[in-house]
């Protein structure tokens, strides 16, 4: 009998599918296989890579509607997010067509009459990725699109929990031209799948998003081969409400940073500290806010949060929340629960907690789920202090009118990402990417693209 990964819907815990974990023999083909068609690929001209992404995006709108119902059934998020997805990961494809087009050399002045001097870029080779289960498309093409626009080949592992939506992305690749050795998935657990990327002789990069212990694994395997590395790991994002901020406002962003997908996002607001002459304020309209929200299966219309991904994401949650009540939290709304481990479901009502303080679990380590714990500052040095004090530098938000403070507030505070009165930076012309021990490199924007090139420096003398 084949082994299987059983793909479990998490609001029901019933199975959906049941999909073939990929031999080692089958990876290491795979991976030859990307190896050989990296020498075709990467002469093909930019503006035929172009075209061939292009018309995946194209292909991808075509099936939106499917792609996001299949991902709420494996994901569990509400279906227009899933919708929302669908259009994220595909803004990628359409930003990084066009950046195939502006991989640029240069001619530098030789500081003699008798040389010239180029600088070229070409593709790195094939490209290996590990793709988390929160955005099982956004999180691919944003590593697919880049590589196979800079003239790569790709092959991704998707997460166990939803490698679905990633497989169906892949074969629409492949209907809109791009050829199967060049985009190609396997299926397997993380354990295993990861060493045989970080030592294999093909594979020239490795791209991971996840968390940092699994990050610095792969960094550290990587290095007998010494190949190169993009790392978007683990967050603990603070988000700041100065005294002048609009609450209103603030509280709507809050609400959109912290509780999309249940609050299961890297980037999600996980520390939330208000200036002490508006914290009461604060806390009650954020708490009015939340109780509005609606928890449910994704596919419901009206859902607004739906379940968490698995047992060990529920019980890491509800451990923090027991922690901060334990130590002296007060719970404003939420500590509510809906869970059948029999079953495999599990839902966490969105949860509001306040005094929460350092010695709490939920303070020092990422949460990944419905939970806004607030504390509370006197001044703006105590709020970087606070915001600045773990090892994680993936994203940060503040909420300030002040020039000033925000200014001041942007330039201390040691995050990759900073909203200033925004709850929703990602894009894919922005550059994402961590300080700290959140990550290595960025992606998105122009800068995205780099990691997949290489330099070559031409000196040519003149007989």
């Amino acid at each position: 009998m084949p082994n299987l990964i059983k793909v479990h819907n998490p609001a029901t815990g019933k199975i959906i599918k049941e999909v073939s974990v990929h031999t080692k023999e089958e990876i290491n083909q795979a991976l030859k296989n990307g190896h050989e068609g990296f020498k075709k690929w990467s002469k093909i001209n930019a503006h035929e890579r172009s075209r061939m992404l292009e018309k995946w995006a194209q292909k991808i709108q075509e099936n939106k509607e499917e792609i996001a119902e299949v991902m709420t059934l494996e994901n569990g998020k509400p279906l227009q997010e899933s919708l929302g997805e669908v259009d994220y990961a595909t803004s990628y494809i359409d930003w990084y067509a066009e950046e195939a087009k502006r991989i640029y050399g240069r001619t530098i002045p030789a500081a003699t009459e008798t040389k010239r001097i180029v600088v070229s870029r070409q593709p790195i080779g094939l490209v290996a990725a590990i793709t988390p289960w929160n955005f099982p498309a956004a999180m691919m093409t944003r590593k697919a699109a880049p590589a196979l626009a800079a003239g790569c080949t790709f092959i991704v592992k998707a997460a166990e929990e939803t490698p679905l939506t990633t497989m169906r992305l892949i074969e629409l690749a492949h209907e809109a031209g791009i050829p199967e050795d060049v985009i190609q998935y396997v299926n397997g657990r993380g354990r295993d799948v990861g060493p045989i990327f970080t030592n294999s002789e093909y594979v020239r990069k490795i791209t991971f998003t996840g968390s940092t212990p699994v990050g610095k694994s792969l960094i550290k395997g990587s290095a007998d081969t010494v190949k190169h590395v993009t790392m978007e790991l683990g967050g603990h994002a603070p988000l700041i409400i100065a005294e002048d901020a609009d609450l209103d406002f603030a509280v709507s962003q809050t609400i959109a940073s912290k509780f999309r997908n249940a609050g299961q996002t890297c980037v999600c607001a996980n520390r939330i500290i208000v200036h002490e002459n508006v914290l009461e304020a604060f806390s009650n309209k954020l708490t009015e806010a939340v109780k509005k929200l609606k928890v449910g299966n994704g596919l419901e219309k009206e859902t607004d949060i739906g379940p968490i991904i698995n047992e060990k994401g529920y019980d890491k949650i509800v451990s923090q929340i027991n922690d901060a009540v334990e130590k002296g939290a007060e719970v404003l709304t939420g500590n509510q629960f809906d869970a059948d481990k029999e079953q495999g479901y599990f839902f966490i009502y969105p949860t509001v907690l306040k005094n929460v303080d350092p010695t709490m679990a939920i303070m020092q380590e990422e949460t990944f789920g419905p939970v806004a714990p607030i504390t509370s500052f006197t001044n703006i040095e105590e709020a970087l202090e606070l915001a600045n004090s773990t090892p994680y530098g993936l994203a940060a938000y503040f909420f300030t009118n002040d020039y000033r403070t925000g200014t001041y507030l942007h330039d201390h505070l040691d995050f990759g990402i900073v909203g200033w009165n925004d709850g929703a930076p990602s894009a894919a012309h922005v550059p994402f990417g961590g300080m700290k021990e959140s990550g290595l490199g960025r992606e998105g924007g122009i800068e995205g693209i780099e990691p997949y090139l290489e330099t070559k420096y031409l000196s040519i003398g003149h007989v």
